[in-house]
């Protein structure tokens, strides 16, 4: 039986970890928190899950919360008008409903089927030295948590990563009492070019069902504005302040929301980063990255979450594939390339939406409120973002697509 050892216990290394146990494989996790210490702790992030990271974890019978989570049956898209009220104001259903478990309720329940299953899990902040232990007592080293000491060993790949400062000032603001959608549940994507965006989504936590309020700010801009923030209940009225002033029909949705718990705020900020995926250590040993490690995008299209999922299932394929031969340094970037293939897209389409809106990005968008099929190809790339590489990012094939559309 090979033995492998996955360092970080969040979305992508506990898929990959339960994956290769339900394999065969000897597997250990190790993991800088406890789950008491991330069941009691802040969220960790805002993790809208669309319909193929879904299929992922269902594949593995990691669905746990699928019956009690609520759906999130669309995106909707609305832009203020200079004038006031919106310029534009759409919406469209999503092919398979996207769902978003709080990683508070969803991690320790995973690492307790590690457990179950026959998976060992330590409890120590890994450094260097560790990984070199590692390397040297198991067949393969991945490494899958994207902060600290190990996550630089993973070098920036200039030629990929087009961004070297955050380019939002980000805040999550987890509530209950949130009034409805009309129509069906989305989420309510709202985009102020300038400024920022503001997306709020059905979600379930520890309390029960909730809405997850995203917010981005560029930087040095109005949105940015969380350094002062102190307490929980600061971080609410912020919340509201942000939408009164900039969306006031969010704001309306507002009138009876509270925090679901005291650690349902986050704020913070990154640069959108990919790393080689392979990190050599000084003995050596080749250890490889797993999801935000290498590939760490801006929260703004809401990939994060799915990308991990993807990139659990393509390493999970990969390595059953191996067999018995060695996981070498040729094999590693083999396998990060096979994740890349899809990652590629999310990552150039997520850049894209940060950086200022093109003319052809505002003129599909525009239209995509008059033809509902324009709308519904927008969503559901959330899904596969592949896709926007075909009518979206390209001011040419915008063009062509608009022009078929309207024929």
């Amino acid at each position: 039986m090979r033995n492998i050892l996955v360092v970080g216990a969040g979305q992508a290394g506990l898929h990959l970890a339960l994956g290769l146990l339900k394999q065969g494989y000897d597997v250990t996790v190790v993991s800088n928190r406890t789950p008491e210490s991330i069941r009691d702790g802040r969220v960790l992030s805002s993790q809208a899950m669309f319909g193929t990271a879904q299929a992922h974890e269902h594949a593995l019978g990691l669905d746990f919360w699928a019956g009690e989570c609520p759906p999130i049956e669309g995106i909707a898209l609305a832009v203020p008008s200079p004038e006031g009220g919106k310029a534009l104001d759409w919406a469209a259903r999503l092919d398979v409903p996207a769902r978003s478990v709080d990683q508070r309720m969803k991690m320790p329940a995973w690492l307790a089927e590690l457990e179950r299953l026959g998976g060992k899990l330590v409890v120590h902040e890994a450094g260097v030295q560790d990984l070199e232990g590692y390397a040297a007592q198991y067949d393969l080293v991945l490494v899958a948590a994207g902060k600290g000491e190990i996550a630089s060993l993973f070098e920036r790949d200039p030629a990929l990563s087009p961004y070297t400062t955050p380019q939002r000032a980000l805040a999550l603001t987890y509530v209950h009492g949130l009034a409805p959608r009309p129509d069906y549940s989305a989420v309510c994507f709202n985009l102020l070019p300038g400024v920022g965006e503001y997306f709020v989504f059905p979600a379930l936590t520890r309390t029960g069902p909730c809405e997850i309020m995203v917010f981005e700010g560029l930087p040095g801009g109005p949105m940015d504005c969380w350094a002062d923030v102190r307490t929980p209940a600061e971080h609410l009225a912020r919340s509201r302040e942000i939408l009164q002033r900039f969306f006031p029909w969010e704001a309306e949705r507002c009138a009876g929301i509270e925090l679901t718990d005291a650690g349902g705020t986050l704020t913070g900020r990154f640069a959108p980063t990919v790393r080689r995926p392979v990190a050599v250590l000084p003995s050596g040993a080749p250890v490889l990255g797993v999801a935000d490690v290498v590939v760490l995008n801006d929260p703004i299209t809401g990939q994060g979450s799915n990308n991990a999922a993807k990139c659990a299932a393509a390493y999970l394929a990969a390595i059953v594939e191996r067999g018995d031969r060695p996981f070498d340094t040729e094999w590693m970037r083999e396998t990060f390339d096979r994740f890349w293939a899809d990652a590629q897209h999310v990552t150039g389409w997520t850049n894209t939406l940060l950086a200022p809106p093109q003319a052809h990005h505002l003129a599909l968008l525009g239209a995509a409120g008059e033809h509902p099929r324009i709308a519904s190809r927008f969503v559901n790339g959330f899904d596969d973002p592949s896709d926007y590489a075909d009518w979206y990012l390209d001011a040419g094939r915008a063009e062509a697509y608009l022009n078929r559309v309207a024929a």
